[in-house]
């Protein structure tokens, strides 16, 4: 301490004139200086953890939602340098930050519909992942401007910009047809994800496709909500055909975004489609009463008992009006989301 000390007051003024050079220099400019090809080159690769450059550069879109947050990690951790686009407030991305080391993280705000920050933002990305979607219309976007057009916009781009891997995930059940059950035609939601692989298809035929089961996982919107008190009617629980023979086979968000991460890296996944699923099939009944016997709301001690929800025109009036909130649905309840939750989410083998 006492050296420390007697070089600073050695400098006298001009330690302070350079560190405010320095800072002046660091706020110089708002543009994200990317790593171009040459730089690259001259890094030292290998896959030896955050701190290292694994020689990839992942675009990773939606990046802020429930699977983006795990893919990143992933993607951090063997040493990716990521460029993350973001929407709204820098806040919802900021713990991002910790997924990699200082620099190894961009952030770039950006637009759905903004072509250039778009481009801006695959320019120097071997690989573009896109995990954009929404589980509800809101009255800034459809269905089909996120999962379609979105889609097809961000896969063109990236294919006119030179980008190698480009993946895509929608869901699982988009390429089946299916009857109504509390909506007539069935679920727009998964309509419109099966037109985005399409529209994806068309711009980028490379493209790897992910179908993902129902995902849970820590802050999901599968185990927390059933869980919800919205969801419920009172000490009620309104399911499809009461739980019965509806299957689930859920899959882990880590899986997910390991499956991802490694197949953005072996080009034999390229124009391939894989549908995410676990390892179990579960029905529908047994899962919400395991949940309520983990939260101690069991039918012996809390009294709970579920029902057809088809003959309850007061949950779907509920779920009708939680719709027309501003911006985030109660428990994210509605029509939609309980239409296509109705359907069988396992993996079908043909």
């Amino acid at each position: 301490m006492a050296l420390q000390r007697n070089i600073i007051q050695g400098c006298g003024l001009g330690v302070k004139v350079a560190a405010v050079t320095s800072v002046q220099q660091r706020h110089n400019s708002s543009d994200v200086r990317f790593l171009t090809k040459t730089r690259m080159d001259a890094l030292k690769k290998g896959s030896g953890g955050r701190s290292s450059f694994s020689g990839h550069v992942a675009t990773v879109f939606g990046a802020s939602g429930f699977i983006g947050r795990y893919v990143c990690n992933r993607l951090g951790k063997v040493g990716t340098q990521i460029i993350i686009p973001y929407r709204g407030d820098h806040y919802d991305v900021l713990r991002l930050k910790l997924v990699g080391d200082l620099g190894q993280v961009l952030f770039l705000p950006y637009h759905l519909c903004d072509e250039e920050a778009i481009r801006k933002a695959v320019k120097y990305s071997d690989i573009v992942i896109n995990l954009v979607g929404r589980d509800w219309e809101t009255r800034n976007f459809t269905f089909e401007q996120v999962h379609v057009e979105g889609a097809h916009r961000l896969a063109r781009i990236s294919k006119e910009m030179g980008v190698e891997r480009f993946l895509h995930v929608s869901a699982l059940n988009a390429d089946r047809e299916h009857e109504g059950y509390i909506l007539k035609g069935g679920s727009k939601f998964l309509k419109s994800k099966a037109l985005g692989e399409q529209a994806v298809r068309d711009a980028f035929p490379e493209a790897t496709v992910f179908r993902p089961s129902d995902v849970y996982g820590q802050e999901d919107r599968f185990l927390r909500y059933y869980a919800g008190l919205w969801r419920h009617q009172g000490k009620l629980v309104p399911l499809p055909q009461g739980g019965k023979d509806i299957w689930k086979q859920p899959v882990f968000v880590s899986d997910l975004a390991e499956a991802i991460v490694a197949a953005s890296k072996d080009p034999d996944t390229a124009g391939k489609t894989y549908e995410a699923v676990g390892p179990r099939r579960y029905e529908l009944g047994e899962l919400v009463d395991w949940f309520h016997r983990v939260m101690r709301k069991d039918k012996e001690s809390y009294g709970y008992m579920k029902y057809d929800m088809k003959w309850d025109p007061f949950f779907k009036v509920k779920a009708h009006l939680t719709e027309y909130l501003p911006s985030w649905p109660i428990n994210s309840l509605t029509r939609d989301k309980i239409e296509r939750l109705t359907h069988p989410w396992i993996m079908v083998v043909k």
